[in-house]
């Protein structure tokens, strides 16, 4: 009987890992090709994970709240009929899965390997005997090589993960005070220590610790925001930003979309300011395509894209989510309207697909819905640009020698000075702001 060991999959671009929210199959189950295994928390968005094969469930590797690696072992499935031409490289024999099962293996080689300037911690993997102690380790690839990296023994740094796992936190603080838990603050490490009872911060969801007078709750530093925190670092170190700051009369945008509010009402679309921009943006990029560009590390080119895949950030409670509204140039007002509303609603009910969260080429990112003007917008890295949009105010503008009032938004473009010169992002912001004082030429761009 064929058995098919179901590793764990690529999320999404650039994604090497993902946190297990909710198992949806167990031991026993019978599953087809349209059943859904698990729910996966990827890069800041929760997704399902579709069953590749039909067939029995044989046992479960997993358990949820653990992070796992690409390539770690999920599930074992009695297949049922022919496995997929892609999938054969999984088939074992019982005998190998029964004895798979009994003795869980490590993450393979093949598993894509953590970032080496932030290894984030991924599920559990096997115990093994420590190289300079008698006792055995629970660490996972990462956490194991991190202690490599910096040095340590695992045998000698105290473990506070969960069943006794040695996490990336106990490793960094082991090194960082030469073999003793890094203390919270130099200032006050006693008190910090004698209220957290001689227990470390991350060995519990949340605590409360006690600082003199001063009550502070310590979290684990983990999840969505760690995600988020890894990508805007890589995106700043490695992309020198500059950002550009301009302000735009919009009052015939405003007039316009105030115009057409009753037709996208009888269309069932919410409309915003934020389509037009996006239309504006897709037709800059048209005219400065540096803009819409990347960079391959690996061979050292500078890939211009000849399509427009535009990123939203939205803000949800689990954090920033970047859905991509692809082929936006062939998209109207009224598909890009919808759109937007989808994937924002969507982002925040955690429900997004992959595919919805990768291979955009420029970002915009709307700081005015909360009453933001002008900010430094971070580069959703690999792109080279994004452009932030500022509220709309009413301010006072020289019209035909006349001190008038005006609707003005404020505009922020920051960019990867590599690829993107000065005055190539000012003429791109130039033109974005020629197109919003004058909607009527967006017709003309479709």
């Amino acid at each position: 009987m064929a058995l098919f060991e179901y590793k764990f999959p690529e999320l999404g671009e650039g994604i090497h890992e993902g946190e297990i929210v909710k198992l949806l199959v167990k031991a026993g189950d019978t599953v087809t090709d349209e059943s859904i295994l698990m729910e996966v928390q990827n890069d800041k968005a929760v997704v399902e994970v579709p069953c590749p094969v039909e067939g029995k469930v044989v046992s479960v590797a997993v358990k949820e709240g653990q992070v796992c690696n690409i390539g770690e072992l999920v599930m074992t499935i009695e297949v049922t009929g022919e496995l997929p031409a892609e999938s054969m490289h999984h088939k074992t024999d019982s005998h190998a899965a029964t004895a798979a099962a009994a003795v869980p293996t490590a993450a393979p080689a093949a598993a894509a390997p953590a970032p080496t300037a932030a290894p984030a911690v991924a599920a559990p993997a096997a115990a093994a005997p420590s190289a300079g102690a008698g006792r055995e380790v629970l660490a996972t690839p990462s956490v194991r090589k991190l202690a490599r990296e910096q040095g340590i023994t695992l045998a000698e740094v105290t473990p506070t993960g969960k069943h006794g796992r040695v996490t990336r936190e106990d490793v960094l603080g082991f090194n960082t005070d030469d073999g003793a838990a890094a203390a919270p603050e130099a200032a006050e490490p006693a008190a910090s220590s004698v209220a957290a009872g001689g227990t470390t911060p991350s060995s519990v969801a949340a605590q409360q610790v006690v600082v003199g007078d001063r009550v502070e709750e310590r979290v684990p530093f983990k999840g969505i925001r760690k995600i988020i925190a890894n990508a805007m670092v890589k995106s700043v170190y490695t992309a020198p930003h500059v950002t550009l700051m301009d302000e735009i009369d919009v009052s015939a945008l405003v007039a316009l979309r105030e115009r057409t509010k009753p037709l996208a009402e009888k269309k069932g679309v919410k409309l915003t300011y934020l389509p037009f921009i996006v239309k504006a943006l897709v037709a800059a990029c048209r005219q400065f395509p540096a803009l819409n560009a990347m960079i391959d590390e690996e061979k050292q080119e500078i890939v211009y894209k000849k399509y427009y895949n535009i990123g939203i950030a939205t803000d949800t409670d689990n954090g920033l989510l970047v859905p991509v509204i692809h082929d936006a140039d062939r998209k109207n007002i009224w598909s890009i309207a919808s759109s937007i509303k989808d994937l924002a609603v969507r982002g925040r009910e955690g429900k997004l697909a992959p595919n919805e969260m990768k291979g955009g080429t420029i970002s915009i990112t709307n700081i005015g819905s909360v009453g933001g003007m002008f900010f430094t917008p971070v580069i959703n890295f690999p792109e080279v640009a994004i452009l932030g949009a500022g509220r709309i105010t009413e301010k006072p503008v020289v019209k035909n020698g006349q001190i008038v009032a005006a609707s003005v938004m404020a505009l922020s473009l920051s960019f990867d000075h590599r690829i993107v010169d000065g005055a190539t992002a000012q003429s791109f912001l130039n033109y974005i702001k020629q197109l919003l004082a004058d909607p009527e030429l967006l017709v003309l761009e479709v």
